[in-house]
């Protein structure tokens, strides 16, 4: 097998990474696949590429484009290489004594929790029961293919698991991360708590969730992160980057 042959092998199985999640589809799956296309059809058409990148380097303009894109390409790497370390660290960020639990909220379907969200209130259920005298907020709004809110999906689930429903407060009003840290900032306000909060959600997702709360005044954020399936892990990890992306420019 020839280098070449090698290049494209390993192309390919990342992009077979990247549709394994199909027919789920999202930024960081169509990133990837972008990504993938392009570098298999640069590398099964090698000696072209290196005509073309010849040619421009001929010339001084061409000389500092392709300096400036390779600065670029080596930038990038350092920055996501950079941001997956913060993401793995924060999903590594398990309290000692959480102050309240925060069940970030995800896809209901009907009025089940979709596979995602299951996996979120597992890893709250083992929290609640590791932690008896703690409470814990459900957050999550109704969308527009939902027959109820995501937050009463979770706290149904929670209750049906043996938690008792004293401990389980639902804030069913927010629509994206930072509502869901807002409204649930409003509720530990009602009950006279610290803004101190353990985050549950997917491992991939805590840094950026905690980034979220600390915008809004959360000093002390910890994390209880869910299993994600294998086969989205790629994908998400993507969006992820991306979603951290926009968090720096437009700070939400």
């Amino acid at each position: 097998m020839t280098v070449k042959h090698l290049l494209m092998a390993v192309e390919f199985f990342l992009l077979i990474l990247f549709l394994v999640p199909l027919p789920v589809i999202c930024s960081g799956n169509i990133a990837g696949m972008l990504l993938c296309f392009a570098l298999l059809a640069i590398t099964a058409n090698w000696k072209g590429f290196c005509g073309i990148v010849s040619s421009v380097w001929s010339h001084l303009w061409g000389k500092i484009l392709l300096i400036f894109i390779a600065a670029v390409i080596a930038a990038g790497i350092v920055y996501v290489s950079v941001l997956s370390v913060l993401m793995y660290r924060a999903q590594e960020n398990t309290p000692d004594e959480p102050n309240v639990i925060v069940v970030l909220g995800c896809k209901v379907k009907g009025q089940k929790p979709s596979r995602m969200l299951r996996r979120r209130l597992e890893a709250a259920f083992d929290a609640l029961n590791r932690h008896p005298d703690v409470l814990c907020i459900v957050s999550g709004g109704q969308g527009s293919n939902e027959e109820i809110s995501e937050a009463l999906a979770m706290k149904k689930y929670l209750c049906e698991k043996g938690i008792d429903e004293s401990r389980i407060i639902m804030e069913d009003r927010s629509t994206s991360t930072y509502e869901n840290i807002q409204f649930s900032l409003d509720i530990l306000d009602s009950l006279g708590m610290s803004h101190d909060m353990t985050l549950v959600t997917d491992g991939f997702h805590q840094y950026r969730a905690s980034l979220i709360a600390r915008s809004q005044g959360v000093e002390n954020v910890t994390a209880y992160s869910a299993y994600t399936e294998p086969r989205y892990i790629f994908t998400y990890w993507v969006r992820e980057w991306l979603g951290l992306t926009h968090f720096y420019v437009f700070g939400n």
